[in-house]
């Protein structure tokens, strides 16, 4: 005969209980007092505690108890964080000095796997808990196949578009009308000219009537950032051929220039 989980004839199953000569008790407090370091992993025989829930699975099997599979997989988790918890304290390090500091990185990290596969497994439950309550409440959850009452359908609004057919014609003929083909502009690749010799000429002028005058103000008339350019390239053509002198007391400071022909 075999018992299903809803006979009152099944007996409450108990939980894993580790029997050790260090310790006796549950499973899960068994992997805390490991990760706080109050029992030693190498001092642990993880054969035994596998034996022991293997006789703990086939005695419910015996009595045709449907296997639980949720505490199968949460001891598979554990015993396999524990096993590479425990290698990792047993491989030999090839640095004594710095042993114990392996040893500590090897404990946090294995702890830190640790937590994260049974925060995973936790996700997967109660993931897999949510859609069996919401099936179930699918489950429960009929439409309606009746029409909308009367009463209630008189109070929708007409629906009123706004266009006519003129306008619909005049949509359909911009949208079949043929797309005129894409222009690149050019204009952007035509500089307007600066002839550096003009502004050299025209300095010239200046200067012989003034004298003296700071750049900003010899550049005062121009039209746009090429003349400014083109201006301070021409005082450079000047001072080359020494024809003026050039005076700027501090970085970025105002510029005098200075004839001398």
């Amino acid at each position: 005969m075999t018992l299903v989980a809803d006979d009152p004839l099944v007996p409450a199953r108990p939980r894993f209980t580790v029997r050790l000569h260090n310790f006796t008790g549950p499973f899960d407090l068994l992997l805390q007092l490991i990760s706080s370091r109050e029992l030693d992993i190498t001092e642990m025989a993880l054969h035994t505690v596998t034996d022991d829930f293997i006789a703990h699975l086939r005695s419910f099997s015996e009595l045709g108890v449907p296997q639980d599979l949720d505490e199968t997989t949460a001891f598979l988790v554990v015993a396999a964080t524990l096993l590479d918890l425990k290698a990792a304290r047993l491989l030999p390090d090839a640095d004594p000095a710095g042993a114990e500091d392996a040893e500590n990185a090897a404990l946090l990290e294995a702890r830190d796997l640790l937590f994260a596969r049974l925060l995973q497994y936790r996700a997967y439950k109660e993931v897999a808990a949510l859609f069996v309550e919401l099936e179930a409440g699918a489950m429960r959850r009929f439409p309606r196949s009746v029409a909308l009452e009367e009463r209630f359908a008189v109070l929708l609004p007409e629906v009123l578009l706004g266009v006519d057919a003129g306008t619909f014609a005049d949509l359909a003929a911009a949208v079949f009308r043929p797309r005129p083909p894409p222009e690149v502009g050019l204009d952007h690749l035509h500089v307007v000219q600066v002839s550096v010799a003009e502004h050299v000429a025209l300095l010239r002028e200046r200067l012989a009537e003034l004298e003296v005058a700071s750049f900003a103000t010899l550049s005062a008339d121009c039209a746009g950032p090429l003349e400014v350019v083109a201006r301070f390239l021409a005082v450079l053509d000047l001072y080359r051929t020494a024809e003026v002198e050039l005076d700027q007391p501090e970085p970025f400071g105002e510029l005098t220039v200075r004839w001398t022909p």
